[in-house]
């Protein structure tokens, strides 16, 4: 089944088109946040602005024409609101003219379920560390099939305290891969640890890292709260995997490009002999390509919405959201 998935949850706005689980095309633009950070209004303008000419590349890309499109998934939440809105419009408008069925996704099942899919798992522990997410998660069939939530962030994702530190050391671009190069070199300087049983946080991190940036070297810093940062992870992480007796891990969502995170939760894995999963880079970043492999899922299990029932939730929770 050929369907187009958009996703619009926050600065990016990308399309991807499947085809039986195959992916033929995913094209994006980005707007960049600078230092500065995102204001939603603008960036909705930016998304509006170029969503036209992401779907003409993505159906170009894949050597389609909108008549060969057979479905449409689009990203529900969570999400900014008003980039949420011009995915949702833009899906709808296509479903409408194209007279195809309608899928609303949610943005992290799609993370999750695309990395499991591709890396050929069958039911891991999944560590979702994004900007606005960081959750460790496992399939549950009760009262319906979704992913349960295991442990959580108390306050911030992950990635959002890489990006705001990215920003307070005036990194260019201000995102937790500044973080990351800048890190190469760094030692490591003492930093907070907080686990809550199978939770964490991580604003005590950011403020103390942000209090030692007159004093400490940038790269030391960088280093260290990576460090304490997926330290912190794994240890929910492995946990969760004894709790639930399971033999596999993934790890997705942005921060999941990562190479420093993934060498350590593959350290875990090997510990106890179980399957570490991820997907390339591009994939782990926000893509339409993701909504468009659940879409397909949804639709084939006769999961559409009609057009005037589509809406979006800003805060679409993942463990609410039903999987195919």
């Amino acid at each position: 089944m050929r369907v187009i998935g958009i996703e619009s949850s926050a600065h990016t706005f990308g399309v991807g088109i499947v085809d039986d689980g195959k992916i033929l095309a995913k094209e994006k633009e980005m707007f960049h946040i600078g230092t500065t950070g995102m204001i939603p209004a603008e960036v909705a303008e930016f998304h509006t602005d170029n969503a036209a000419e992401v779907i003409n590349r993505a159906l170009k890309s894949a050597n389609l024409n909108y008549s060969d499109i057979e479905g449409i998934g689009y990203t529900r939440g969570p999400g900014l609101g008003p980039c949420l809105q011009v995915g949702y419009l833009s899906a709808k408008t296509l479903a409408k003219k194209l007279k195809v069925p309608i899928a609303p996704v949610n943005h992290g099942v799609a993370h999750i379920e695309s990395t499991r899919l591709i890396s050929g798992m069958k039911d891991p522990i999944a560590l979702y560390v994004s900007g606005g997410n960081s959750q460790i998660l496992k399939m549950d069939n009760k009262p319906f099939k979704h992913y349960r939530v295991l442990g959580e962030t108390f306050d911030i994702g992950v990635g959002n305290m890489l990006d705001s530190f990215a920003r307070e050391l005036k990194l260019t671009p201000s995102w937790g891969s500044s973080i990351e190069k800048k890190a190469s070199g760094g030692k490591y300087v003492e930093m907070p640890y907080s686990v809550k049983g199978m939770d964490f946080s991580f604003t005590g991190l950011l403020t103390k890292a942000v209090s030692m940036i007159p004093d400490v070297p940038a790269k030391d810093l960088c280093f260290s709260i990576q460090e304490a940062a997926f330290s912190m992870l794994a240890e929910t992480t492995e946990r969760a995997l004894l709790l639930t007796n399971s033999d596999e891990i993934c790890v997705c969502g942005g921060v999941a490009q990562n190479s420093r995170l993934k060498q350590i939760l593959n350290l875990v894995a090997k510990e106890h002999g179980a399957r570490f999963g991820f997907i390339e880079g591009a994939l782990n970043a926000d893509n339409g390509a993701m909504i468009a492999m659940v879409a397909e899922r949804m639709l084939l299990a006769g999961h559409s919405t009609s057009i005037d029932k589509c809406d979006i939730e800003q805060r679409f929770r993942v463990d609410s959201a039903e999987v195919f």
